[in-house]
């Protein structure tokens, strides 16, 4: 078989469903090399090794390759978080702590993602009703986290939403830091820090 038509063949065997994780493959790699405003749709099918028409079969634009990436990445954090937490179903600090922990590792293993899910790369996320879902779903499980500490009697009484936003906030700083790179020249262990920040967290909502 000539390389022309094996190379033509290889192209078909993406219209069974993997053009568009081809197509995602290569979107996080570009990502990760040279940043989400190198992104282009033909520059995804450059990596893909598809036609510059074939990603329209999936993405009518950029945005929607973002907002593609950042969706998966919610969803890969989210999974994360539920099987950490999971492993605590009796321990209601384990169980938060293990939530905080599981979000920065994913920060750390996707950094790609993660920039595109907390960046100003999705022009318009109202437009993407599945990335919002995904957003959504892995902010419920840190209030989920919350409320079950709430009724252990472990995390002090408040708001949900406000009590959440807090822990996301400082769990979502060190794990941006790590994946920036911020911490690089200060030295310290990565999982030590984590820990640390996790345990001090606690400090904060915890009941005195």
């Amino acid at each position: 078989m000539d390389k022309g038509r094996a190379k033509r063949r290889a192209r078909r065997g993406y219209h069974h469903g993997n053009l568009r994780r081809a197509l995602l493959d290569a979107a996080i790699a570009l990502i990760q090399s040279e940043g989400a405003d190198a992104l282009t749709l033909r520059a995804a099918a450059r990596g893909a090794g598809v036609s510059q028409a074939a990603p329209y079969r999936h993405f009518t634009d950029k945005d929607g390759l973002l907002a593609a990436v950042a969706e998966e990445g919610f969803r890969l954090m989210t999974a994360g978080m539920r099987a950490a937490t999971a492993a605590h179903a009796d321990d209601a600090i384990g169980a938060l702590r293990a939530c905080g922990l599981a979000y920065i590792a994913f920060a750390r293993a996707h950094p790609a993602h993660f920039r595109v899910m907390f960046g100003r790369y999705v022009a318009n996320r109202a437009a993407h009703p599945d990335l919002r879902e995904a957003a959504g779903e892995a902010f419920a499980q840190v209030e989920a986290c919350i409320m079950a500490g709430q009724q252990a009697g472990f995390v002090v009484e408040g708001d949900v939403t406000s009590l959440a936003i807090t822990s996301w906030a400082t769990i979502h700083g060190l794990a941006s830091l790590l994946v920036d790179g911020q911490l690089e020249e200060r030295g310290g262990d990565p999982d030590g820090l984590a820990s640390a920040v996790t345990a001090a967290l606690f400090l904060g909502i915890g009941r005195r």
